[in-house]
């Protein structure tokens, strides 16, 4: 990562840094004034982002996705330059033309597999893998990503076990009948998350988001139920968090950034059914600088944020640099998002890095 003085007070180099422009290769955008209220945070730093498609209804055909993206763009900022990466949400019964027409025309970059009731919007998700092999083996032929929300669902599966779980019962079989495929594993939370990823050849690879380096399972607990820190997949053991830090920091390009911002309205987070989601946008790449400090790996920072993803997405790195500099801000205990006030990772606390724009 490149390191150059300040163009206003003198700095010494380890106040300033600068590296290419990132991406987030896992977001949600949401819709409506939802959307309208959060995409600035993410354009701000992100130069393309991987958009989730879970809405109400699911983004299923071309068409939809097409719709989808032109909203995205219309309620960007104007001149921030933002790219959004659209996503199928795959069914029991999606047809593989369709997705492969989406590919083809440039509106789908990969298709998103939720396991039928994992996670938010996920109900019309897929029953049985198997019950998709045609279209995985088109996405195969032509290279198109499967992104995964890796874990099980059923009821009898301990939630702080299904990411593992999947990795036996679906994963694993999957790319054994699909050796080709081209998968990313998506906001890993485990250590055997991380020995599958590091272990499976180079079409495997894995996101990390910030909340997951960052907080344990006491979080949600700490002085009482803390639904602002519920997420799903939820965060494990301290031991899985610290192998996911070296991880993240270990210089392999099979890591790399995907956010999983997922904002909700404060009262849907505080009511008796709080939904599942950490808002991190408005501090992502802060979050993350925070962290590579931590473990001794600044100079790896821009190869996790800005090329790793790239690479794996088969596009070109950013050419626009942009810098974050040594300077303590806090983050805002709630944000206004337009349609309701969403509280952020990290509401109230002082970072050490702020985000400093283009350079």
């Amino acid at each position: 990562m490149a390191q150059i003085p300040s163009d206003g007070p003198p700095m010494n180099d380890s106040d300033r840094l600068v590296l290419r422009r990132p991406d987030d290769w896992h977001v949600h955008l949401r819709d409506g004034e939802m959307l309208a209220g959060v995409v600035a945070h993410t354009a701000r730093q992100f130069a393309r982002a991987i958009v989730m498609p879970n809405l109400k209804p699911p983004v299923t055909t071309v068409a939809a996705g097409r719709a989808y993206r032109e909203r995205i763009l219309a309620a960007a900022p104007s001149g921030s330059g933002f790219t959004p990466l659209m996503t199928a949400y795959l069914t029991n019964d999606i047809a593989p033309g369709e997705v492969e027409r989406g590919f083809r025309e440039g509106v789908f970059t990969a298709c998103k597999l939720y396991p039928a009731n994992a996670t938010t919007n996920s109900a019309a998700g897929v029953t049985d893998i198997r019950r998709i092999d045609a279209v995985l083996d088109r996405m195969e032929a032509i290279g198109m990503p499967l992104l995964v929300h890796g874990e099980v669902t059923e009821k009898h599966v301990d939630i702080f076990d299904r990411e593992a779980e999947f990795i036996v019962r679906v994963l694993a079989p999957t790319l054994e009948r699909f050796p080709g495929l081209r998968v990313v594993f998506e906001h890993i939370t485990t250590r055997q998350a991380v020995d599958f990823v590091r272990a499976a050849g180079a079409n495997v690879a894995a996101t990390i988001t910030p909340h997951h380096l960052e907080i344990n399972r006491n979080a949600m607990f700490e002085g009482g139920l803390r639904p602002h820190m519920y997420c799903l997949p939820v965060a494990k053991r301290e031991e899985h968090r610290r192998v996911l830090r070296e991880a993240a920091t270990s210089g392999s390009p099979k890591f790399f950034l995907g956010t999983d911002s997922a904002p909700h309205a404060i009262g849907d987070k505080e009511s008796a059914c709080g939904c599942a989601g950490i808002f991190n946008a408005p501090a992502a790449l802060e979050s993350y600088a925070k962290v590579f400090e931590e473990q001794g790996a600044l100079d790896r920072l821009e190869a996790f944020a800005s090329l790793n993803g790239a690479a794996f997405y088969r596009l070109p790195p950013n050419e626009e640099r942009v810098a974050l500099v040594r300077e303590a801000w806090t983050v805002p205990a709630r944000i206004d998002a337009v349609a309701a006030e969403v509280v952020p990772f990290h509401a109230g606390a002082t970072l050490g890095w702020r985000f400093a724009g283009g350079v």
